[in-house]
């Protein structure tokens, strides 16, 4: 058998400033996203910043607005349930 070899190319990183104003959500973090004000989310990204002094990935902003929406809310002094019942202030 002939073996074959991989050129594994190594994975860029690419580092970009955004704001969560700006930030584009997907798939379940949307829903949560759509029901916050600019300043509630200008109060989240200070709050990130204080936990996250490093910044974060991508992913990493996306998931916690997805699978800990209790604690994006809780930590700005929100109830993520009657959150998620506004009607969508933002278009995302």
């Amino acid at each position: 058998m002939e073996s074959k070899e991989i050129d594994i190319k190594p994975h860029w990183k690419i580092i970009s400033f955004t704001d969560l104003k700006d930030f584009k959500f997907w798939a379940g973090a949307k829903d949560l996203a759509s029901k916050l004000t600019r300043l509630e989310l200008e109060n989240i990204q200070e709050f990130l910043r204080f936990v996250y002094p490093d910044g974060m990935t991508e992913t990493m902003v996306n998931d916690l607005f997805w699978f800990d929406s209790d604690w994006i809310c809780e930590s700005i002094g929100l109830d993520v349930e009657k959150v998620l019942e506004r009607k969508s202030v933002r278009l995302i």
